[in-house]
């Protein structure tokens, strides 16, 4: 009794166990068809090089030399040194700044005539329309072009010159004095990295070909200077 009572259960078990895995099995099959096909690894990403129109190679400027020129940039303009050394032309509204010539320094074209003479009194200078020539007891000066124009601007100076000569107010750090209106007493705070992102501005930004002509010295010594010619 026992033993045929065990096996008329088992048997039923076993077929009902044989069935429903059998359907799992096949839900299984039905459910990968279904599924979408796994995607391959992504290949890595192509760094393609711009090829401008001449056909050399355009390097792409690293994210930290961005930064350093975009200090440089605000640096440049919030220390003014657009306001005498980017040219003013006449616009709609008045005087404006010529930015086709930006930071070019004092026209080459442009030659000033003796400045005039100032009564005796508080005045201590005069100006050229375009805010590029100064005349004062130091002499006349123009301002310099900042560009990074080989021949006439800063392409041929390095970092180290350009800090020299804002730290020591010297042409090149070992020339002539810098002559107002440049403030070099204020200039001299700026830091390293404040010098180093200034410079690396000015050499973002495109060359202008303008020489600028050599400062004159004060009346009294340009006349003698003239007479000892004769």
């Amino acid at each position: 009794m026992r033993i045929r009572t065990v096996a008329s259960i088992s048997v039923p078990l076993s077929l009902s166990l044989f069935t429903a895995v059998l359907g799992l099995a096949r839900a299984g099959e039905a459910f990968a068809a279904d599924a979408p096909a796994a995607k391959a690894p992504l290949p890595p990403p192509v760094v393609e090089r711009v090829m401008p129109a001449s056909g050399a190679a355009k390097a792409i400027t690293p994210a930290p030399e961005v930064g350093r020129v975009l200090r440089g940039k605000y640096l440049v303009d919030t220390g003014g040194c657009g306001d005498c050394h980017t040219p003013l032309k006449m616009g709609k509204n008045g005087p404006e700044p010529d930015l086709a010539r930006l930071l070019s320094g004092h026209p080459e074209a442009l030659k000033m005539p003796p400045a005039p003479k100032l009564p005796p009194g508080p005045w201590g200078a005069v100006v050229s329309a375009t805010n590029t020539a100064w005349a004062g007891p130091w002499g006349v000066s123009f301002t310099a072009n900042l560009t990074p124009d080989v021949g006439t601007g800063l392409g041929g100076w390095n970092a180290k010159q350009f800090a020299d000569t804002m730290r020591t107010g010297k042409h090149l750090g070992i020339g002539r004095e810098i002559l107002p209106p440049m403030p070099i007493p204020a200039y001299r705070n700026f830091n390293d990295a404040d010098l180093d992102a200034i410079f690396a501005y000015l050499h973002s930004i495109p060359a202008v070909k303008n020489r600028v002509p050599a400062p004159l010295p004060p009346a009294p010594v340009a006349s003698a200077a003239a007479a000892a010619k004769k």
